[in-house]
């Protein structure tokens, strides 16, 4: 009876008996349900990241691991749209959208600065904390390839000594010299006043031709439908990208415009896709950008369709008539003999 039973499983130890579980961050017991954390406190490779930015109810999930990723990039390190879209798998729409982001809530700014030799570069400046002080020693410099601890100035060179200085006997004192003439002295010239300049002659500066904006494609027909289909398309842009932020006024102006795409069977998405893709960085004009993508990328009419249809001539066409006694076919507006029989029917009476 006292010889112990090894078969038997052993029991599971338990959180009181020694067993390592994940704790709450308070130090107390663990909850019963949510996320538990296994922390390790970390010695190198780390970086510190504030929950303002972790837990931003502004920011996206694509814009808030891209803001830690470049928080743990060391300075200099390229953050470019293409250099991001080759390190991550996200196209280069989303990471154009999640900088963006970034840069409405303060945490990125990104400037255009003339280098010293000419060249103009983008300047991108990652903030940890937006609107928190910055220390003046903690912002980088710009490296301009000088160096920039004092230099010592040098030494100035020993003085050496010059050659023995050569003394010459006195020279023998001169006789006076005998006056000469008095001389003549004339009267000032009075100045002459000085002629005025003519007027100078203002040319008007030469302006240079604009050529205008092609017109915007009108449609077909006037469809109260397929119009507040279009301007719906054109008001949900801003959720694509926020720079495309329309008025009402523009939309009313762009929308027989998007009507024209409808008309040609082009689908929405293609609409979307066409005026979002690539956009310019930044916008200033995102009107106008719309307006030169509906007018140059509108795409052509389906085979089949009523704008392949040529359009009918004014001239017209005076119907065939068969004769009535020989059955020739003849042009009249009216059935009756042709020129011949009516020839002969005329003599006969």
């Amino acid at each position: 009876m006292g010889t112990q039973q090894v078969s038997a499983p052993p029991c599971a130890p338990s959180s009181e008996s020694g067993g390592r579980t994940p704790s709450s961050a308070s130090g107390g017991p663990a909850p019963s349900s949510g996320v538990l954390h296994a922390r390790v406190r970390h010695t190198t490779a780390f970086t510190v990241v504030g929950n303002h930015l972790t837990r931003h109810r502004a920011l996206s999930l694509l814009a808030i691991g891209l803001a830690v990723h470049i928080q743990s990039l060391p300075d200099g390190a390229r953050i470019s749209i293409k250099h991001l879209a080759a390190r991550f798998p996200e196209s280069e729409a989303r990471i154009a959208v999640a900088l963006r982001e970034l840069e409405a809530t303060g945490y990125l700014c990104r400037s255009r600065v003339r280098l010293p030799d000419g060249r103009i570069v983008t300047r991108t400046v990652s903030y940890d904390r937006p609107g928190a002080e910055v220390p003046a020693a903690t912002i980088p410099r710009p490296r301009t390839g000088e160096r920039d601890t004092p230099v010592a100035p040098a030494a100035p060179p020993p003085a050496v000594p010059g050659p023995t200085p050569v003394v010459h006997p006195p020279v023998p004192e001169q006789p006076p010299a005998v006056p000469g003439p008095t001389p003549v002295v004339h009267p000032p010239v009075p100045e002459l006043p000085p002629v005025p300049a003519p007027p100078a002659v203002l040319l008007p500066a030469p302006t240079a031709r604009t050529v205008p904006p092609p017109p915007l494609p009108r449609p077909r027909a006037s469809d109260p439908a397929l119009h507040r289909s279009a301007a719906a398309l054109l008001a949900d842009l801003r959720r694509l990208s926020p720079q495309l932020t329309l008025s009402e006024r523009d939309i009313e102006t762009l929308a027989p415009g998007v009507v024209s795409w409808l008309e040609r069977d082009a689908h929405p998405d293609t609409v979307r896709r066409a005026l979002t893709s690539d956009l310019p960085v930044p916008l200033k004009h995102p009107a106008k950008l719309l307006r030169h993508r509906i007018t140059a990328l509108l795409p052509p009419p389906l085979p089949g369709s009523e704008d392949l249809v040529p359009p009918r001539s004014g001239r017209l066409v005076i119907p065939l008539q068969n004769c009535d006694r020989c059955d020739r076919a003849f042009r009249s507006r009216h059935p009756g003999h042709c020129r011949d029989c009516g020839t002969g029917a005329r003599e006969a009476a």
